[in-house]
């Protein structure tokens, strides 16, 4: 009897302990936020103090990007560890994510952990087209419910889809919520005029009303007496929604920022890592931080063991892609996109434009819709570019973002942190050419890129789930 009650006891002490191991994780996601616009990253204007406070319990990336610069693809990216090309009609924005492609989602919830998410998960894009019976980020529902109905032993994975700071900003929010517009410094790619940073400062605005809500979920955390056994991870989707920025290659449309904070610390705190980090490596690592035994054959690394100290870095450069980004062009029904591979590194990023001879930011217009160079987001920066487009000195900003590009872009980033010296015809660089050039065509060759060779049109036959148009200002649904 004494035996019985003996082992009884164990058994119950163990598995209590076993639930009691495995931590929450909170997924705080940004729709649109650029590196480097986080005070925790050295921006003078943005005040991010949440932010700050979980950096300082985590590992704070300075070299991390999205696979693609456009939401619907990055997120599947994320979701499934795999580079976009390989999901078929996931590539594209509004497009379509097969159920039969294992998520982080699905595997943490079959290994015992309650999955939610709150706002924008996986998306745009109707997931009920090829088998989902809910957004892949799984059941919506609100944190602080999730909180009241998880039992305290039950390991939880909660996505937080913020809408900030995607467009379209508040006009005037950011003057009239103490950022001053005169003290931003404009990013290269764009005029410095006061419309542009008054539109800056309203994209900052939204920087830290995320960062308010931020607190509040940490808020609620220690409320619940939860934080303590939680794993944090904070980044965004892609870059910023301006020109020469979101639905490009550039570094201020695929770099973002990435922080992943442990509050039952077994990671490095206060740390800052300058390896390569692609988002699809999140799939691997919500799956190593949730102990998933069975983890897919994936192209993402799990950041765990850097996070951990083990290691300081799986990747010495990143592979980039995009394909289509909005309907704005006349081509091929109006579906045809503006494909584009990259590989970046510390010294170059080096991009191959596979139709160059179509416009990156979309056909000045499209008869019979009120498109408007629609792979850029319409506002006050975009409408000042169109408009002054023939001064002298708007033009050259103009061609920038809606000119025509060559097949082949190379920069040095480290002494043209913008990427607008373009070196591709520079015999100078004739060597760093050559060896970018082979770096993408020998990942594409073995990543199966359906672009190698010319190829993969079929992937602009994929037809949307949603019709949109990106007009100067705004945008317009059509039904």
């Amino acid at each position: 009897m004494r035996w019985l009650l003996f082992l009884f006891f164990t058994v119950a002490f163990t598995s209590t302990a076993v639930a009691q191991t495995k931590p929450n994780i909170l997924f705080l996601l940004a729709d649109d936020l650029s590196y480097p616009y986080a005070s925790v990253y050295g921006d003078k204007i943005v005040k991010t103090p949440n932010i700050d406070k979980i950096a300082k319990q985590g590992v704070k990336f300075t070299n991390a990007y999205a696979a693609s610069p456009s939401c619907t693809p990055s997120r599947a990216g994320m979701l499934t560890g795999m580079y976009p090309h390989k999901l078929g009609e996931g590539v594209n924005l509004v497009g379509k994510l097969d159920v039969s492609t294992p998520t982080f989602v699905q595997l943490l919830r079959k290994d015992g952990y309650v999955v939610g998410f709150e706002r924008k998960g996986w998306g745009p894009g109707d997931y009920t087209k090829m088998g989902y019976t809910e957004n892949p980020a799984g059941k919506e529902i609100e944190f602080k419910q999730l909180l009241n109905q998880t039992d305290k032993n039950q390991p939880f994975f909660f996505w937080f889809g913020t809408n900030d700071p995607h467009r379209f900003f508040p006009f005037g929010a950011g003057k009239r919520n103490g950022i001053n517009p005169d003290n931003i410094t404009v990013p290269g790619f764009l005029p410095n005029t006061s419309e542009i940073k008054n539109d800056l400062a309203d994209y900052f605005h939204l920087i830290e009303r995320f960062d308010r809500e931020v607190g509040e979920l940490l808020a609620l955390l220690e409320k619940a007496g939860r934080l303590d056994n939680t794993i944090i991870v904070l980044t965004s989707d892609n870059g910023m929604p301006f020109p020469h920025a979101k639905a490009n290659l550039y570094d201020h449309g695929t770099k973002v920022p990435l922080i992943i904070s442990d509050y039952r610390n077994q990671y490095q705190k206060n740390s800052t890592n300058t390896s390569f980090v692609n988002l699809i490596d999140l799939m691997p690592s919500f799956l190593e931080m949730g102990g998933v035994a069975q983890v897919p054959e994936v192209d993402g690394k799990s950041l765990v063991p850097i996070v951990r100290g083990i290691k300081k870095s799986n990747r010495e450069e990143v592979y980039l892609e995009r394909e289509r980004h909005c309907l704005c062009r006349v081509d091929q029904g109006m579906l045809a996109g503006y494909p584009m591979r990259a590989v970046r590194n510390n010294q170059y990023l080096y991009i191959k434009n596979l139709r160059p001879d179509r416009y990156p930011a979309g056909d000045e217009s499209i008869p019979g819709t009120p498109s408007i160079y629609g792979d850029v987001d319409g506002g006050p920066s975009k409408a000042l570019l169109i408009d002054n487009k023939d001064q002298p000195s708007i033009k050259y900003y103009f061609n920038l973002s809606f000119g025509k590009r060559p097949s082949e872009e190379l920069y040095d980033v480290v002494k043209d942190p913008f990427q607008l010296h373009n070196l591709a015809g520079n015999k100078l660089y004739g060597t760093a050419l050559k060896t970018m050039r082979t770096k993408l065509e020998d990942w594409m060759q073995k990543e199966n890129d359906p672009r190698i060779n010319g190829g993969g049109d079929e992937i602009d036959r994929y037809i949307g789930t949603t019709k949109a148009w990106i007009t100067k200002w705004g945008i317009v649904f059509e039904d």
